[in-house]
């Protein structure tokens, strides 16, 4: 059997942003205590993991996105390493050893992944840290390659055994990957003319594009054409408010270091106060998150009297995309009620925007990103993309967002790793040039684990939104004890 060496990429995703990693810090209670364990693992289950084993591969003059071939010189030592905290092992230590992990891009001319087993912790825990190249996966395809590592039991599970392997294909020379972008691009051009009609009068939607000049415009003015055009005079589903984000000390240019913060929360309380207030576990993390940002930036000196504008991105994954790879997400642009003092009307507001947010993005093509990414040539695509970094670095525009929040649903049973037990789940993702906050959350049994990373310079003291992210969720868990105690008296 012959394997392919070519894979397809998800459209745009390493263009745009050059070093995103998705890391998720694993802190195990009674882990393994030699590397030998950690890579046996993954080496034994590498053929259920197909980009563990893909690089990518640039094409020459930028005439097409890049590809992914498979790494004919795979060594699962480069990949994962281990290191050790000195005493007391604390989670002061630990952060500090992520953020320093963190920081370093990943070597593009090998596959974009990285396990470091980190020993030390206190009570006799280890961390396993994952460094993975946002190219590779999304939440959704995080998660299922967690499912792929993790057993459901002490002793682990059977696994399928790998096909025998065949001759790995010749790696594509640059004439040859030439060859292929030129001759694929009648394709992409036929593609992009027949995505004309949805593209041209929703592209100022799709925020990878929308900080380009121009663009809002050409949005405008398409849509207003096609308003026109209808036969029917049907028009949008819903209008677009041009939401424009208030720049604060978050919004600036990003350095190459870090700063990382990461806890837990009672998902039951969490679910106890969206049952009282008929609102979604989502709605209760977005309150949460805006509660946080609004002390940090008081405590700065920094709150604007606007709220702050969140991106919050959506998986667009199909069933039939199930078990694949790559980046499938979309994203909403949202407004958090930061200019609000009262939790329980954080949170309502919070629920608020949060379903006019969902409205507006259901009126929206499902492949909106991925078809307008397509649309534009990828070597203007490249173009754009540094473009848009440097308008988000510039402190004379305005920011299309503030801060980065993500929710991403996990496992409710609890999960081993080489005869280890999941402790928590902390997943540490991306900040990038204007935005330089990044909470997200990961469910795990009984609880939300929060990872906050930050630039250096532009995000201080994240210990502090952890912080008031634990004391809200005591305010609002008081307030809603109070309410359903008041319902029940009547």
């Amino acid at each position: 059997m012959t394997r392919s060496s070519w894979r397809s990429k998800t459209p745009g995703t390493t263009v745009i942003f050059r070093d995103w990693q998705y890391s998720i810090l694993r802190p195990l209670p009674a882990g393994p205590s030699k590397l030998a364990d950690i890579q046996n693992l993954i080496e034994s289950r590498l053929h259920l993991l197909p980009p563990f084993r893909w690089r990518l591969a640039e094409v020459p003059f930028g005439v097409d996105h890049p590809w992914w071939v498979e790494d004919p010189d795979f060594d699962i030592e480069f990949h994962v390493r281990e290191l050790a905290l000195p005493a007391p092992g604390d989670d002061v230590q630990l952060a500090a050893q992520v953020e320093r992990i963190v920081s370093r891009p990943l070597d593009r001319s090998r596959p974009l992944w990285e396990f470091y087993l980190i020993q030390g912790l206190k009570k006799g825990r280890v961390a396993v840290f994952s460094k993975i190249h946002h190219a590779v996966v999304d939440g959704v395809s995080g998660a299922e390659i967690m499912g792929t590592l993790f057993d459901l039991a002490p002793e682990g599970r059977d696994i399928p055994p790998a096909e025998p392997e065949g001759d790995y294909e010749k790696l594509p020379t640059s004439l040859e990957m030439f060859g292929r972008g030129v001759f694929g691009t009648p394709r992409r051009v036929a593609k992009a003319v027949a995505s004309i009609p949805y593209i041209l009068p929703n592209i100022a939607d799709v925020p990878t594009l929308q900080a380009l000049p121009g663009v809002s415009t050409i949005g405008r003015i398409s849509d207003r054409a096609r308003r026109a055009a209808s036969s029917d005079g049907d028009g949008r589903v819903i209008d677009r408010d041009k939401l424009k984000a208030p720049r604060t000390m978050l919004n600036g240019p990003v350095s190459a270091h870090r700063r990382v913060s990461f806890g837990s929360l009672s998902l039951d309380t969490v679910k106890m106060i969206k049952n009282a207030y008929s609102v979604s576990v989502n709605d209760v993390v977005v309150a949460l998150s805006a509660a946080a940002l609004r002390e940090f930036l008081i405590a700065h000196n920094d709150l604007p009297d606007e709220p702050l504008i969140a991106m919050i991105p959506i998986s667009v994954r199909t069933e039939e995309q199930i078990g694949t790879y790559g980046n499938r997400i979309s994203m909403m642009v949202v407004p958090i009620p930061t200019d609000e003092p009262d939790p329980v009307e954080r949170l309502l507001r919070s629920h608020v925007e949060m379903s006019l947010a969902k409205d507006q993005h259901g009126a929206l093509p499902a492949n909106l990103m991925t078809d307008a990414n397509n649309f534009i040539p990828p070597a203007v695509f490249a173009r754009a993309a540094r473009a848009i970094t440097s308008v988000g670095a510039n402190p004379r525009f305005r920011p299309h967002f503030n801060v980065t929040i993500s929710n991403v649903p996990g496992p409710p049973i609890p999960l081993y790793v080489a005869g280890a037990k999941l402790e928590a789940n902390f997943p540490i993702s991306v900040v990038t040039d204007g935005v330089g906050l990044n909470i997200t959350v990961l469910s795990y049994l009984d609880h939300l684990d929060f990872g906050i990373v930050g630039d250096r310079e532009l995000a201080p003291d994240l210990d502090m939104i952890m912080d008031t992210l634990r004391d809200d969720l005591g305010t609002l868990e008081k307030r809603a004890k109070a309410k359903i105690k008041a319902e029940k008296k009547r």
